[in-house]
């Protein structure tokens, strides 16, 4: 039936004609073809078609890698609302692939994603807002976009909003909050934000004092190759807080940290 309606020009069959090549369902996988079906719905104007297109240019996925065509493409579906198609044409401008680099017009399509609740595009607005980065620096803007995408639960920007908790950056200083948002990033097993958590168990900011807690959490970093950990865990079994004291268990964590 796709194929009948997608011979037809209907878009819609097209797409999912293109989705079907493109994961090898019902039909053998061939991205080749899946790529000519979205080429067909994208040229109707169809925008979740544009977007696909857009990544499989950028993939080189059953076309010549081209990023020049993956921006053509991303602006397509971008300018009819695509919240991903604007995230993405946001880290083209920031990364300057297929473009020149350029973070004022980053900047303009991750806050047209960002403002429709893309959560990856909430976060690096606010990065970018922090830095002062293609936008003026405003600490204020920072917070309010990580807290956005912090809600919708992105561990980088629970992250973030620990920190600014924790030093008082466009925010009262709290260390409660910052160790409420640091365990959330931290359970989404985040090894940043564990080390983190850890840092306030050890130092008992926020929470009450618990070296075998800190202990856990700069394990659960450093299985994750965090090297900040490295060095606390080292400190840790050095000073025997929350661990047995071991000197060559010591010696083994402050070695990895500097190699």
């Amino acid at each position: 039936w796709y194929k009948k309606a997608a011979d037809q020009g209907n878009e819609g069959a097209q797409f999912a004609l293109g989705g079907m090549y493109r994961n090898g369902e019902g039909v053998e996988k061939d991205s080749k073809q899946a790529a000519q079906w979205f080429k067909k719905a994208a040229d109707q104007g169809y925008e979740a078609a544009q977007f696909v297109l857009g990544i499989m240019y950028y993939n080189g996925e059953g076309v010549q890698k081209d990023y020049k065509q993956a921006v053509e493409w991303f602006k397509k579906s971008a300018n009819q609302g695509n919240a991903d198609a604007q995230f993405n044409l946001g880290n083209m401008y920031i990364y300057g692939k297929g473009v020149q680099k350029d973070y004022k017009r980053a900047a303009e399509w991750y806050k047209k994603a960002a403002d429709q609740g893309n959560a990856n595009a909430q976060t690096i607005l606010g990065n970018m807002y922090y830095n002062g980065e293609g936008v003026q620096k405003d600490i204020k803007q920072a917070v309010e976009w990580n807290k956005k995408a912090a809600d919708q639960g992105n561990a980088i920007a629970q992250l973030n909003l620990g920190s600014m908790y924790y030093k008082g950056e466009g925010v009262q200083k709290d260390y409660k909050k910052a160790v409420e948002w640091y365990k959330k990033a931290a359970d989404q097993g985040f090894a940043n934000a564990q080390n983190s958590l850890g840092y306030m168990y050890e130092t008992g900011k926020g929470v009450e004092k618990d070296y075998k807690k800190a202990v856990d959490l700069y394990k659960k970093a450093a299985a994750q190759g965090y090297v900040e950990s490295y060095n606390y865990l080292g400190a840790m079994y050095y000073n025997g807080k929350g661990v047995q004291k071991d000197f060559n268990q010591a010696v083994k964590w402050f070695e990895k940290a500097a190699d």
